[in-house]
């Protein structure tokens, strides 16, 4: 995404209409990941309630919170830009918001990513044993290098007018 504070190749628009439409790109954006992290979270949530929970050995329930701790922080890293933008709105601060808010979501689609992959080898810890959660770790995390990273990397090196 580009900043509030460097030119758009092809765009006719100023500073205020950048960070006009930077926000608006990065809030959409936002809309996606939001409700994905708030039902990732809630799940962990719910799980010590279920009766195999009893069940986990200790090393289980460390995964688990640790599970539990990233996933609260990412909730609270996602959330952030709104509360920024709630704090800051109207007051002419849109171009510092945008940088602020682009950089949390960054951050914030890392710790997701080590949710997504934690969370799935802890189900396929507690369904299948350990040497599948191997399996799945390494599955996973190729997935989401490939869709999250190499593939804008990819597209990033191309030619825009190709």
């Amino acid at each position: 995404m580009a900043t509030a504070s460097k030119p758009v190749p092809g765009r006719d628009e100023t500073a205020v209409q950048r960070a006009d439409r930077n926000w608006n790109e990065l809030a959409q954006e936002l809309r996606v990941t939001q409700t994905g992290t708030q039902i990732l979270t809630a799940f962990l949530l719910t799980l010590p309630f279920q009766p195999r929970f009893a069940d986990l050995s200790s090393r289980q329930e460390t995964h688990y919170l640790v599970l539990v701790g990233l996933a609260v922080l990412t909730t609270a890293l996602m959330v952030a830009p709104v509360s920024l933008h709630r704090f800051l709105f109207q007051r002419g601060r849109k171009p510092e918001m945008v940088r602020v808010a682009d950089r949390l979501t960054r951050v914030g689609l890392i710790t997701l990513a080590l949710v997504v992959i934690g969370t799935t080898t802890f189900v396929f810890d507690i369904v299948l044993g350990e040497p599948a959660t191997w399996i799945a770790a390494a599955a996973c995390t190729v997935l989401l290098l490939a869709l999250w990273l190499g593939l804008p990397w990819r597209i990033g090196r191309s030619d825009p007018l190709e």
